[in-house]
């Protein structure tokens, strides 16, 4: 597959919430495909987004119509990064759903098409994502990411989250076990 672009020319994505992105029936549909298509390839290429084999489209639809049910009750955000009309990554977090918790929330997803990483889009995604956490009051937003992932543990810790914990081979991928690495980026500290 083409990359999106040279790397000496870094385009600008063009970040679309859930509901800029849903607006229409055949935007929501071509979500769908995109988002299945985007997901499905990283999965088969070894992407740590809890899948040991690729999604079915049901399953990505499924997940979707779960966050977007979320983010109409005001207990989510969804951000796409589209380049050249071409989705090329998405990421989201929910509320946790304990009353104790409702503070809180969990950046669960950032995936970006193989094509187009490298590209600064992760980091553009995880920044409006963050932006959209405080705006809606979350105190403090958690992730958790696989010990091998040296590029998401680099731009989480960059991004300012701290690492809170560690379970040992936690994460089974076949016979392979991984680090599972638990990260908080705490707004009350912040003011």
């Amino acid at each position: 597959m083409k990359p999106v672009t040279s790397r000496d020319a870094i385009p600008r994505p063009l970040l679309l919430d859930a509901v800029e992105a849903t607006s229409e029936p055949a935007l929501r549909e071509r979500l769908a495909d995109s988002a299945h298509r985007i997901l499905s390839d990283l999965v088969r290429g070894g992407a740590a987004l809890g899948w040991v084999e690729p999604p079915s489209r049901d399953e990505v639809v499924e997940l979707l119509d779960r966050v977007l049910s979320a983010v109409r009750a005001g207990d989510a955000a969804l951000r796409l990064a589209y380049v050249d009309h071409r989705l090329v990554g998405l990421g989201y977090w929910l509320r946790y759903a304990r009353p104790t918790h409702r503070p809180h929330a969990d950046l669960e997803k950032i995936a970006v098409d193989a094509t187009a990483q490298g590209l600064g889009i992760g980091r553009a995604l995880t920044d409006s994502l963050i932006a959209d956490a405080r705006e809606a009051g979350i105190e403090v937003l958690t992730l958790d990411v696989r010990g091998d992932n040296a590029g998401a543990l680099h731009l989480y810790r960059s991004l300012g989250f701290t690492e809170y914990g560690r379970l040992p081979d936690f994460v089974a991928v076949g016979e392979r076990r991984y680090d599972k690495v638990f990260h908080m980026l705490d707004f009350r500290q912040q003011g």
